[in-house]
């Protein structure tokens, strides 16, 4: 695997590579030793599926507080999708600040999501399917969320979201008490 670092402090695309012949190819999309060797380190809980049918779905911004901030390893494996990482800790150089990227079942790359931060995604190809790693369990009492529109963050997506869940559209506008940032630090 080649971990490419983003402008956000912990988080990375990574790069399958891929060995192959006139068969086809292989390649490891996780190994926890060669994660943590490469700094982006990750022990898993939970493997998680969903698909989305319909192109422009929006799906998030999620994330869990601390002591359930989770990390997340996400790769699209049907479909495409444009990938959004929203840094909230405080003590983070690029805290406020996110990063997006195409994921696709042909690019095969991956986003680390680190501790603290969001994850949201939006669909660019009807029947997308996705698959993750996340190193924590879901904890309902220290779930939250960021509106996809926030204008704190002026997340700049590829096209505009024609669907979403009623509780994806209700997170309220970002206030550092209600989406719990001082749980949020020290994860870096």
């Amino acid at each position: 695997m080649k971990f490419h670092a983003t402008p956000l402090t912990g988080a990375c695309l990574v790069e399958l590579e891929k060995r192959g012949d006139e068969r086809g190819f292989f390649a490891r999309m996780f190994c926890e030793r060669e994660f943590g060797e490469a700094g982006w380190p990750i022990s898993v809980v939970q493997l998680n599926n969903s698909v989305t049918s319909k192109a422009g779905t929006l799906r998030g911004f999620h994330y869990q507080l601390a002591p359930a901030a989770e990390i997340k390893l996400i790769r699209c494996v049907r479909g495409a999708l444009y990938d959004v990482v929203l840094d909230l800790r405080p003590d983070s150089p690029s805290y406020g600040k996110w990063f997006g990227a195409e994921l696709s079942a042909e690019n095969r790359s991956m986003m680390y999501v680190p501790r603290g931060c969001a994850h949201a995604f939006l669909t660019l190809a009807d029947e997308t399917e996705v698959v993750y790693l996340v190193s924590e369990a879901y904890s309902p009492q220290n779930e939250r969320g960021v509106r996809f529109d926030d204008p704190r963050f002026g997340v700049d997506w590829p096209l505009q979201p024609t669907e979403m869940s009623v509780k994806d559209q209700s997170w309220p506008d970002f206030d550092p008490d209600f989406h719990g940032v001082e749980r949020l630090r020290g994860l870096l």
